[in-house]
C-alpha cells in the first residue's frame, strides 16, 4: 500500500537525460478520484499566479526514490490545459467527512492509496469516528464510495461495502492460523 504522501517530495527526473524536472509538491486526481491525473511541482507568477504541473500521461513509473517522467520538458501549466479545473488537489481532499447515505459519521480523509498505475485504489483515514473493521483498517476501498463529495464536501460510502471489503482480506489469514500454517 502506497499512499499520496509518500510520492509528494519525490525528485521527478527525465528518463532520456536523468535531468532533475523538479520535486512532487501535491498530486492532482480527477474528479471522481479514480485516477491520479498530475503532479503538482509549484507555482510562479506574482500577479496572475500559475501553478506548474506534469500530467499523468508524461510519468513512466512512480518509483519508490523517484518519480520517472519521459523527457525533461514535460513540466506545463495549469492555465495551457482545459480539463485541468476538472482535477482536484489532494491538499484540498485531505480533511473531507466521510459518511454513509444515512448520514452516519464514519471519518476524515487523511490521503489517497495509490495503485502501481496510479489508480486511485481507496482512502486512508486520518480520524475514524465508528467501530469494527473500518476503525481496524483505517481505509476505505474505492469501490466502496457512493459520492465523491464533490459538491458538498462530504464523501459518501457504502459502509457495509467496506467492511465485506475488509473482512474479506482478514479470512484467508484466519484460516492459516487456524489450520497451523503461519
Amino acid at each position: 500500500m502506497r499512499l499520496g504522501k509518500d510520492l509528494t517530495g519525490k525528485p521527478i527526473i527525465s528518463v532520456t537525460d536523468g535531468r532533475l524536472v523538479g520535486y512532487a509538491k501535491d498530486l492532482y486526481v480527477n474528479k471522481d478520484l479514480y485516477w491520479v491525473t498530475g503532479i503538482y511541482t509549484g507555482s510562479e507568477g506574482l500577479i496572475g499566479r500559475k501553478d506548474k504541473l506534469i500530467q499523468r500521461d508524461h510519468v513512466v513509473v512512480f518509483g519508490i526514490d523517484a518519480i520517472l517522467v519521459k523527457n525533461a520538458e514535460v513540466e506545463t501549466h495549469n492555465k495551457e490545459l482545459d480539463d485541468v479545473d476538472d482535477w482536484q488537489r489532494l491538499d484540498k481532499l485531505r480533511g473531507r467527512g466521510v459518511d454513509t447515505p444515512g448520514g452516519t459519521k464514519v471519518g476524515v480523509i487523511g490521503d489517497i492509496i495509490v495503485g502501481e498505475e496510479g489508480e486511485v485504489d481507496g482512502f486512508s483515514l486520518s480520524r475514524v469516528h465508528i467501530e469494527g473493521p473500518v476503525a481496524d483498517n483505517g481505509t476505505i476501498p474505492r469501490a466502496a464510495v457512493v459520492d465523491t463529495g464533490r459538491v458538498d464536501g462530504v464523501m459518501t460510502i457504502d459502509l457495509q461495502k467496506v467492511e465485506n471489503f475488509h473482512l474479506a482480506k482478514e479470512a484467508p489469514s484466519e484460516t492459516k492460523e487456524e489450520n497451523g500454517d503461519e
